[in-house]
């Protein structure tokens, strides 16, 4: 059988460049050699090597293992249509929405999800306490990995949480701090998307699912399943395959919630979920009985449905 010719997108040049690197190392060693022929490729300096490769037609599918601005929000994906070239998880419109985290909120409203309580303050904006909610999560507004954000406690430390969240968006998300259990569900699918098993997060070196909680050996235990009461976890799986659709996603993404007793609340979805061993999709596809090269089998064939 043919092999598939796969491009391997990883670096780039966001804030999450290293998490990218490291997840594209643990992809390539995942894909299997005897249906795929990998070429890796960073987008920080080989998008003409790889466009002369599309061109020349040598790329059946282009998987991209990247995070946050430049490769996650849209603007990749453009190009990536533009040259005509299948590709991994979702397009255009449903990543820029997605990495948008006020564009995100606000479909979360007109969809009646229910989401914590939040305003956007830009780079040129006037603070008014009158409207801030303490505790409050303060994160940028077009950034993932929880890279930039804080946990507010009082308007004192409003100031540098939102001057540290404007180093890397233009706008800032100011968010009621709901506290309770955080949960995440990955979805696989394109027309017809099915949810997969709950994670249930527990931070151990943060108070929240901050970076360090994330990245940090030991900063988290997961739980899969979550032990949570089957009617309530199936009205979470559900809500997270609605947004998939709702945004248009497609081969697969995360929804993050939070939940306070029976109490459900959405804080976002990820159009590129983390792809390593140890990360929440994977996790949950495991649990379903997808081994993680079988999960990337099926993001691929996704793709190419496409």
């Amino acid at each position: 059988m043919k092999k598939i010719r796969l491009a391997l997108l990883s670096g780039g040049n966001s804030a999450e460049r290293e998490v990218s690197l490291k997840t594209g190392e643990m992809i390539k060693k995942n894909l299997d050699p005897k249906k795929y022929e990998v070429f890796l490729f960073d987008p920080a300096k080989d998008l003409k090597k790889l466009t002369e490769a599309i061109f020349k037609k040598r790329v059946d599918v282009v998987f991209p293992a990247l995070h946050g601005p430049g490769g996650e929000d849209g603007r990749l994906q453009g190009f990536l249509e533009t040259l005509g070239v299948s590709f991994a998880f979702s397009g255009v419109l449903a990543s820029a929405l997605a990495m948008d985290k006020e564009m995100t909120k606000k479909i979360f409203r007109r969809e009646k999800i229910p989401t914590p309580k939040y305003f956007v303050f830009s780079k040129n904006g006037h603070l008014s306490l009158k409207k801030t909610f303490f505790p409050c999560v303060v994160k940028p507004a077009a950034q993932g990995s929880s890279i930039g954000i804080t946990l507010a406690q009082g308007p004192g430390q409003l100031k540098a949480a939102l001057k540290k969240a404007l180093r890397f968006s233009t706008k800032a998300l100011v968010e009621e701090y709901i506290e309770g259990r955080e949960i995440t569900a990955g979805v696989l699918g394109n027309q017809k998307p099915e949810a997969l098993p709950l994670v249930e997060i527990r931070p151990r070196c943060s108070s929240f699912f901050d970076f360090r909680a994330k990245y940090e050996k030991g900063g988290s235990e997961e739980v899969c399943p979550a032990n949570i009461a089957p009617a309530l976890a199936k009205k979470i799986r559900d809500l997270a395959v609605r947004l998939h659709q709702a945004l248009g996603c497609r081969g697969a993404s995360r929804t993050d919630f939070i939940l306070r007793g029976n109490q459900i609340f959405v804080l976002e979805i990820n159009t590129i979920p983390g792809m390593t061993k140890t990360s929440l999709l994977p996790q949950a596809a495991s649990k379903a009985g997808i081994g993680f090269s079988a999960l990337l089998d099926r993001i691929i064939e996704l793709a190419l449905e496409n």
